[in-house]
C-alpha cells in the first residue's frame, strides 16, 4: 500500500457514497449490522466508518441505551457520514487513527470495521489496539475484500486500465482494497494480536447497477484509483471512464448489469 492510498478528499467522498456504496457496500453493511446487533453490545466502536453505510444500517438495530462511537481517519469522510445520519444522541463522531485509538482501555464490548483493515499500515498492531479498548469477553468483527478476480467489476476496470497504460498500469484496486485477501494470513494476524475463537466466513454477493456506466464511474472516480488515472492522463478522466464503460458493457450488457463480489467476514473474541 502507498501513502496516497489513504487520502480521500474532494469529490471522491461524494462519488464514493453515491456510486460505490450502493454498488458493493450496502449488502455487506446490512449483514454487518445484523451480526453486530445479534451480539447485543452496550458500547460499540466503529473504525474506518467511511461515508457511514454501516452506521446507517446499524444504528436502527441498536438498543436505545447503546453507546455508539463512529470514527474514521479521514475527517472529510467522517463529516460526510455525519451529514447523512439522522440526529441520534447515542452516536459520537470522532476522528481517530486505528493505529492509536484515543480511548481508554476496556471501553467497548464490540469493535467493528467494514472494509477498512486493508488500509491499516500495520494490521496486527491495529488489531492489538482494538483489543486494548475491548472489554473482557468483547468481540472484534470486521470484513475485507476477497481477491480481485472474485470481484468482477473491479477486475474489469483494472484490466482495462492495464491495457490503456501498459508501461505503468494503475493498480490501486488490486494493491489495496483487494490486497489483503489471504485468509491464512488474516487468521495469523488476528491470533498474533491476542484474539481467540477466530472465525472467517467468505460471503459472495451480487453487485448490480442500472447501466455499465455506474461501475465505471464508481471505480474510476469514486475511489483513489482516480488519482492514479489523473496522474497518468491529465484531463482524460472522462475518456478513461468511457473506455471502462465500454468494456463493462461489452462483457455484461448495455442495460442493467450484474456481477459477483466476494468478501471475508472475520469475528474474534477477547
Amino acid at each position: 500500500m502507498l501513502d496516497a492510498d489513504t487520502v480521500f478528499a474532494g469529490s471522491v467522498s461524494e462519488n464514493y457514497d453515491r456510486y460505490m456504496v450502493p454498488l458493493i457496500f450496502e449488502p455487506y453493511a446490512t449483514d454487518m449490522a445484523e451480526r453486530v446487533a445479534a451480539l447485543a453490545p452496550s458500547a460499540v466502536l466503529e473504525i474506518a466508518a467511511g461515508t457511514g453505510v454501516v452506521t446507517r444500517a446499524l444504528a436502527p438495530k441498536l438498543a436505545p441505551t447503546t453507546q455508539y462511537t463512529v470514527t474514521d481517519l479521514n475527517q472529510p469522510m467522517l463529516d460526510y457520514a455525519a451529514s447523512r445520519q439522522p440526529p441520534d444522541s447515542r452516536i459520537t463522531w470522532r476522528q481517530a487513527d486505528a493505529m492509536a485509538l484515543p480511548f481508554a482501555d476496556a471501553n467497548f464490548d464490540l469493535v467493528c470495521c467494514q472494509f477498512g483493515a486493508m488500509f491499516f499500515p500495520d494490521r496486527p498492531a491495529a488489531y492489538r489496539e482494538a483489543r486494548r479498548v475491548l472489554r473482557p469477553g468483547g468481540h472484534l468483527l470486521f470484513s475485507v475484500w476477497d481477491r480481485i478476480e472474485e470481484n468482477v467489476f473491479a477486475d474489469d476496470v483494472t484490466n482495462t486500465l492495464a491495457r490503456m497504460f501498459p508501461d505503468d498500469p494503475p493498480r490501486f484496486l488490486a494493491r489495496t482494497p483487494h490486497g489483503y485477501h489471504d485468509t491464512s494470513l488474516i487468521r495469523r494476524d488476528v491470533e498474533d494480536a491476542g484474539y481467540s475463537l477466530v472465525t472467517i466466513e467468505t460471503r459472495a454477493e451480487v453487485s448490480r447497477a442500472s447501466s455499465a456506466r455506474i461501475p465505471a464511474v464508481a471505480y474510476c472516480q469514486g475511489t483513489l484509483l482516480r488519482n492514479e488515472i489523473e496522474a497518468r492522463a491529465p484531463g482524460q478522466l472522462e475518456a478513461v471512464t468511457d473506455e471502462a464503460t465500454s468494456v463493462i458493457a461489452a462483457r455484461h450488457g448495455g442495460g442493467e448489469v450484474a456481477a459477483k463480489i466476494s468478501a471475508h467476514i472475520i469475528r474474534a473474541a477477547v
